[in-house]
């Protein structure tokens, strides 16, 4: 018979009380510090994804006003760009399958607001910001095509 040898048990130690809630005030610190910065650049992030969403929709506009010879009406709307529109007046050489698969929702998961004749332009494309209200500084600021 073959005896292995042994092994002597030592006492395991676990983390004291106060070695646990010194971890903890340092999280809740280096939080507290890092943590304005990156809510700060997620809005910067969104900001920049909505200004790449209008140009994108302002070239696919573009493509339509080349292929009918006049950007979409108002009521049409940006609907326009994936389905061919029914009421007045009719594109007469819409691309089969559309301009778009879908139109885009701005980085805050609402509509964009499109309107022909624009204020600014042939049209405007508009995003109302952050916080959803005409008006505003900073992220609540409105964003258009004419930027």
């Amino acid at each position: 018979m073959i005896t292995l040898p042994t092994v002597p048990v030592t006492k395991r130690k676990g983390f004291t009380l106060i070695e646990i809630m010194v971890v903890v005030v340092i999280i809740g610190l280096l939080s507290a510090l890092v943590g304005p910065r990156l809510i700060g650049q997620s809005e910067d992030a969104k900001v920049k994804t909505t200004v790449t969403q209008i140009a994108q929709l302002e070239q696919t506009l573009g493509l339509f006003h080349l292929d009918n010879g006049f950007y979409p009406t108002t009521a049409q709307g940006l609907d326009a760009l994936v389905n061919m529109p029914s009421i007045p007046p009719e594109p007469i050489n819409y691309k089969r399958n559309g301009y778009m698969k879908k139109v885009p929702k701005d980085a805050w998961g609402r509509e964009f607001i499109y309107e022909c004749p624009g204020e600014h332009g042939d049209f405007d494309i508009i995003s109302f910001g952050a916080d959803g209200t005409e008006g505003g500084e900073d992220g609540n600021r409105d964003l258009g095509n004419w930027e």
